[in-house]
């Protein structure tokens, strides 16, 4: 059994590694000044600057086809490098990406909507999640009915990332409440922001925020249904699956940085004339979030593995996701107590990752949906103890 890199795996990983040192750690203090003036940590065009540069390098489009300029990775190459976007704070993400669910869409859709986005001249969002309906997607109240060549969409989506700044949204609706949203009853919009539906800030204990989606009345053409009618709780759930291994990947990468920090200060700090590190309450702590880190490494590599593998990634991302969201919680609390109180003001940030990965228990399947869903495989059968090693 191989654990190692193959030589591709580590050139991308080492490459991306190095453009995340050289061009984006050093916008960190920066990014802290602007956000404890409450202004936000990048600007749209410095993204954009970001993104082009590295595109000059082949990074571009990550999970997009390659018939769309995009690299088309496989599974475990995004794992890693999204543990690689997780050593900095600094809201970077590489260009050239789409919603996966927007491969769905026809030849003038993708035309209106996929390419645009990939090219970054577009911004969307995906909108499932409502008031009464957040881990219980199928639950969905906003409604869409046939009104001649047209629906009219009337309702509200909530916790909607990116949904301020986003031009249009992919909104999952229901078309047939009789039928239930789970059983072909809900069906996802492309509706772009100029056909009336507005959004509102919500603010949060991390930095920026989701915004509410208000529709009241939205006007929609029928050709703007994405997929088929009835589609739409089938996609939805496609598109929340995807972030079950990039959360906690991207969480490792978190763990891994804030881990340094915490040696780097333990073999410098002095207390009562001695390094904080001879402490035995210093060194658990520090063991407890090597071994915590590694467990979660291997749980996430083995689901991005598994969608590689073609197998049914669900029962192994739900692990990856659960453990890997729990695991960086669990770190960056230890770290945050090793530094003592500077760990706790806005000159490290180790506050903002602090504040930061709570979110990550919450949002794209709470802790305890992906226990539901774990226990769910066994009791019923569906997954064997010891996976694909049963």
């Amino acid at each position: 059994m191989d654990f190692s890199l193959t030589d591709e795996e580590r050139a991308v990983r080492d490459t991306v590694r190095s453009f995340i040192r050289r061009e984006v750690m050093p916008l960190e203090a920066e990014v802290l000044r602007r956000e404890r003036a409450h202004q936000p940590g990048l600007d749209h065009s410095e993204l954009r600057e970001l993104q082009q540069k590295a595109r000059k390098f082949g990074f571009w489009g990550l999970a997009t086809p390659e018939e769309y300029g995009g690299m088309d990775l496989p599974a475990v190459l995004q794992s890693l490098i999204w543990t690689e976007l997780g050593h900095t704070f600094v809201p970077f993400r590489f260009g050239g990406e789409a919603d996966n669910i927007l491969f769905h869409a026809t030849e003038e859709q993708k035309r209106e909507f996929l390419i645009p986005t990939i090219e970054g001249e577009r911004r969307s969002c995906f909108a499932i999640t409502e008031p009464g309906a957040g881990s219980d997607a199928a639950n969905i109240r906003l409604s869409a009915r046939r009104d001649g060549d047209d629906w009219i969409l009337d309702g509200e989506k909530t916790f909607i990332t990116g949904g301020n700044d986003a031009d249009f949204a992919i909104v999952v609706a229901v078309t047939d409440r009789e039928k239930g949203a789970r059983n072909g009853g809900a069906t996802a919009f492309l509706v772009d922001r100029a056909m009336g539906w507005r959004s509102e800030f919500i603010q949060t204990m991390g930095e920026g925020g989701p915004a509410s989606l208000i529709f009241d009345g939205v006007r929609v053409p029928h050709r703007n249904i994405l997929g088929e009618i009835g589609q739409g709780f089938t996609l939805g759930m496609e598109w929340i699956g995807k972030g079950r291994y990039t959360i906690p990947s991207h969480a490792i990468g978190i763990a891994e940085r804030v881990l340094q920090m915490a040696i780097d200060h333990a073999n410098t700090r002095e207390t009562f004339g001695t390094k904080i590190g001879a402490n035995q309450a210093i060194q658990w702590m520090i063991a407890d979030s090597e071994t915590e880190l590694e467990a979660a490494r291997w749980l996430v590599l083995k689901s991005a593995w598994t969608v590689d593998q073609g197998m049914d990634p669900r029962h192994a991302s739900s692990m990856g996701k659960l453990y890997g969201a729990g695991m960086v919680n669990r770190v960056v609390d230890r770290v945050l107590q090793i530094h003592g109180g500077m760990g706790y003001t806005r000159e490290l940030p180790i506050e903002r990752w602090y504040r930061q990965v709570r979110l990550y228990r919450i949002f794209e399947g709470t802790d305890e949906m992906q226990r539901l869903i774990i226990s769910r495989d066994l009791l019923r059968g569906y997954t064997k103890i010891g996976g694909h090693l049963a």
